[in-house]
């Protein structure tokens, strides 16, 4: 049986006159990483706020942690961790002061706990600097420090690789897929970096004008998004004899435009074009092709991305 962390059914957010969530209803189970896509304005943040606490929804219900009165909603927020839009910090402080002040508004007595969670970040050699001269890449990681305090069972996290170097990037992609595997957290990211979330998330919520138009596992993103060489010829049948034969483990398809798909051969196109000319198949198209993630998020929700 499936064990979700939070549950929502037609949440709705109105500002005014513009709907930022249109009855929105999905799912988080736990111990996956969710990778939340969608255009600027699209509602991820919206979303996020809602979850976390920060706002509240014009309409729907919202179960967390299977509690969903506003009282005991409000008591399992303690269960949750999150760094939305920039995170909250002193920059006279420095990381471990700042950490001090946050755990303490918690009512968290562990001392030790600060040195932890700044190594856990890779943030263990800062000192004294204080956060004024810290990067933005540097802010980003003490805003996860400081959202694990309480030590989460759903971490929200919005744009945490934003201004981050490549290996900073690999690091707290690193951080958050061993907080999901080791500790069993649930993680629900945001991110425009595509090809990174790619990487990182074991499933995929794709929202647009305040609506989910998809939520797939990775296994199925990777099936609509999976590279295959295109083949066309004259003789499709006697093409897919020529495959098995040749190709043991060859996974394909023949479409209904008769044209072939062969997977799992991009990187030796050379041999497979020569083995079917051997064979007297001459093609009248061969070709790699294959969705990217930004092109099949592009599909599901029509238009050009506007970062």
């Amino acid at each position: 049986m499936k064990e979700y962390v939070l549950k929502t059914e037609n949440l709705t957010k109105v500002y005014k006159n513009f709907t930022a969530l249109n009855d929105l209803s999905l799912g988080l189970e736990k111990g996956k990483i969710y990778g939340l896509i969608g255009k600027n304005g699209a509602g991820k943040t919206t979303f996020m706020r809602i979850i976390a606490g920060l706002s509240y929804p014009t309409s729907g219900t919202i179960e967390l942690f299977g509690k969903t009165s506003l009282k005991e909603y409000n008591q399992e927020l303690c269960r949750v961790g999150s760094l939305i839009e920039y995170p909250s910090l002193n920059g006279k402080m420095t990381a471990k002061e700042n950490l001090k002040v946050h755990r303490i508004m918690r009512g968290i007595p562990n001392d030790e706990l600060d040195e932890e969670l700044l190594v856990l970040v890779g943030l263990g050699e800062v000192g004294t600097k204080k956060v004024k001269n810290f990067s933005l890449g540097m802010r980003q990681r003490l805003g996860i420090a400081i959202a694990l305090i309480s030590n989460p069972e759903l971490l929200i996290l919005d744009e945490p690789v934003n201004g981050l170097d490549p290996v900073g990037v690999v690091e707290i992609r690193n951080l958050i897929k061993s907080l999901c595997e080791e500790r069993n957290i649930t993680v629900l990211i945001s991110s425009h970096n595509l090809p990174e979330l790619y990487q990182t998330a074991t499933d995929y919520i794709i929202i647009d004008q305040g609506n989910v138009k998809q939520c797939l596992t990775l296994a199925e993103l990777e099936e609509r998004c999976d590279h295959f060489i295109k083949i066309e010829c004259d003789e499709p049948e006697r093409l897919s004899q020529i495959i098995e034969s040749n190709l043991a483990d060859a996974e394909y398809k023949v479409m209904p435009d008769k044209s072939l798909r062969l997977f799992g051969y991009n990187d030796e196109k050379k041999m497979v074009s020569k083995m079917i000319y051997e064979h007297g198949i001459i093609p009248t198209h061969f070709s790699n092709e294959g969705e990217t993630l930004e092109n099949y998020f592009l599909s599901v929700i029509g238009g050009s991305q506007n970062d």
